[in-house]
């Protein structure tokens, strides 16, 4: 039995919508014309339609650009589409912050209301906004901390538009050493494929090839490549384990749903580095085995996707992508999938969910993604700059790859200083060099001021004091001072923020991006809430955060607690 929304049919406006994204409705039982002739004795679907249910978010935002929200008979007549039931649907509908099921302005203005933006009177600029007539929504970070302020854009109509304002001001970029990742940008024109071909693109895609997928998996594997998503897995390990699972299709999925508050270097790579992602990508497939990728950009990121989009389409114009990728007889294809808005998408097996048009909500660990990954076949999920080593190593090899950095972090890394910093801006730094180094790198703090504390790694992270300035910036090393480098962010507060301000902002972040599947999290980040609202200093139990690091499904209610537990005063940090 499933549940309906009865008495609503979709507008000939919502119908199009869909309908240019799926193709015309061809039986009155999908929600065509009914022809006797035809459907009266047969209803087609079943698995054939079914099987097309990983389409549904992307017809969410069919309608939603198109419209501006997703009514009930948009949602039915979406349902008949693709044969899922509608109560299935409205579970899927609802769980992203980003689709609107009520409806509202065509022109909504989302203004990041997350840490580094607070540091600069968010309230004030919302308060403007709404002044001269603008539809508001507070938003969860826009992955735009080096600016300081962002507000993405959302216009719904005939040609819709999606789009970031942010002040007018170049962030920096920079490394400390020698570039590899950043080496690119603002020498290279995003849009061209003739430019990247110039500087080196491709070149590891030719030499993969006629190196073979062993020796590719070997290179990266002698590389010592550590995950740089957060959560530091060897890159080399899992590619070998999906290339070796005799379970076929094997897939590649590419990370790029960057939520982590203060965290925007995969945007910055994507949005100014597009082809080398895509090349990386195509490596991954070759060497493991996969003919399709999937790369999931968050929904916040419209020119990231754009820059994406582009890129794969020049890809494919030059034989770079598709059936016969230069000529070696190597099928690769890939697809964008944009996000919903949704932190907890960033676990990935809740991002295979949401690609399969599912709830966005982890699975139970085993069966681990080599085994059972996205439509339940072998995959190889990395991040955005996790791949954007790759062709690197490719062209060094490995072992020349891992004498850079310290024997445990070898590389460089890409961190994103935000807050109070003279040059705010995303840095490249060989693994191993200090948090100090870092720090002067950026300018340090202006004004004169001190520091108060420093965020490393994101909302998931742990907060630090001066003490920590020589800390070297390496896996190892962050453990010495019971620290993360989590996703790269490296946040400052000086000696003016209110920092319970910003506590109490990280425990409504996580509340609010818990998906309520398991109840240490889902009730443990409402508690920890409660304690913050309690008093005038922040107060936190124990017990509960270790009842949540150990019984919580996934990262995010394991985390929940680390930036809060380590400004408590029985803090080691």
């Amino acid at each position: 039995m499933d549940l309906h929304i009865t008495g609503a049919e979709a507008t000939d406006a919502e119908r199009l919508a869909v309908d240019r994204l799926l193709g015309p409705a061809v039986s009155g039982w999908e929600g065509g014309a009914r022809d006797m002739a035809r459907d009266g004795r047969t209803a087609p679907g079943g698995r054939a339609t079914s099987g097309e249910r990983d389409l549904l978010l992307p017809v969410f935002h069919a309608v939603q650009d198109s419209i501006g929200w997703i009514s009930h008979g948009a949602l039915n007549y979406i349902c008949r589409r693709l044969s899922v039931p509608p109560a299935e649907a409205w579970g899927v509908v609802t769980f992203y912050h980003l689709l609107a099921t009520d409806p509202q302005p065509s022109l909504v203005a989302h203004v990041c209301d997350d840490i580094a933006c607070r540091l600069n009177d968010v309230d004030t600029r919302i308060q403007e906004s709404e002044m001269r007539g603008l539809f508001v929504k507070r938003s969860p970070c826009l992955g735009q901390c080096e600016y300081g302020a962002a507000t993405l854009v959302t216009k719904a109509g005939k040609e819709p538009q999606r789009f970031v304002i942010k002040p007018s001001v170049v962030p920096h970029v920079g490394a400390l050493g020698a570039a590899r990742l950043l080496k690119r940008i603002g020498r290279v024109d995003p849009s061209s494929l003739d430019d990247y071909r110039k500087q080196d693109g491709y070149t590891a895609l030719t030499r993969a090839l006629e190196m073979g997928a062993a020796r590719v998996i070997a290179e990266v594997t002698a590389a010592q490549l550590m995950g740089r998503g957060g959560a530091a897995f060897p890159t080399g390990r899992k590619w070998e384990a999906v290339a070796r699972e005799p379970n076929t299709p094997h897939y590649v999925v590419c990370n790029a749903d960057e939520s982590e508050p203060g965290t925007f270097k995969d945007r910055v790579l994507m949005e100014n580095d597009p082809f080398a992602i895509i090349e990386a990508m195509t490596i991954c497939g070759f060497a493991t085995g996969a003919a399709r990728g999937f790369i999931y950009i968050r929904g916040e990121y419209p020119e990231a996707e754009r820059a994406i989009g582009h890129a794969i389409a020049q890809a494919l114009a030059a034989g770079l992508l598709g059936p016969n990728i230069a000529r070696s007889g190597f099928a690769f294809d890939l697809e964008i999938r944009r996000g919903g808005g949704a932190y907890i998408c960033g676990e990935e097996t809740a991002l295979f969910n949401s690609i399969e048009g599912k709830r966005g909500e982890p699975r139970a660990k085993p069966p681990f993604p080599a085994q059972f990954g996205v439509f339940g076949k072998p995959t190889v999920v990395n991040n955005v700059e996790t791949l954007a080593n790759v062709p690197h190593i490719v062209n060094e090899g490995g072992a020349a790859f891992a004498k850079t950095g310290t024997p445990g972090s070898t590389g460089t890394r890409l961190f994103c200083l935000s807050g109070h910093v003279a040059k705010p801006g995303l840095y490249e730094i060989e693994s191993g060099r200090t948090l100090r180094e870092a720090m002067e790198l950026a300018g340090g703090v202006p004004r004169g001021r001190s520091i108060q504390a420093i965020l490393l790694g994101g909302a998931a992270g742990t907060f630090v004091g001066p003490s920590a300035l020589d800390m070297p910036l390496s896996f190892e090393g962050a453990r010495e001072y019971h620290a993360t480098l989590g996703s790269g962010v490296i946040m400052v507060f000086d000696d003016t923020v209110d920092l319970r301000d910003t506590l109490m902002r990280i425990a409504k972040f996580f509340k609010h991006e818990s998906c309520g599947q398991c109840v240490p999290c889902r009730i443990g980040t409402v508690r920890q809430l409660e304690l913050l609202q309690a008093g005038a200093r922040p107060v936190v139990d124990p017990e509960l955060s270790q009842a949540m690091r150990d019984a919580s499904i996934c990262g995010l209610g394991q985390t929940a607690s680390s930036a809060i537990d380590s400004r408590s005063p029985t803090s080691r940090a």
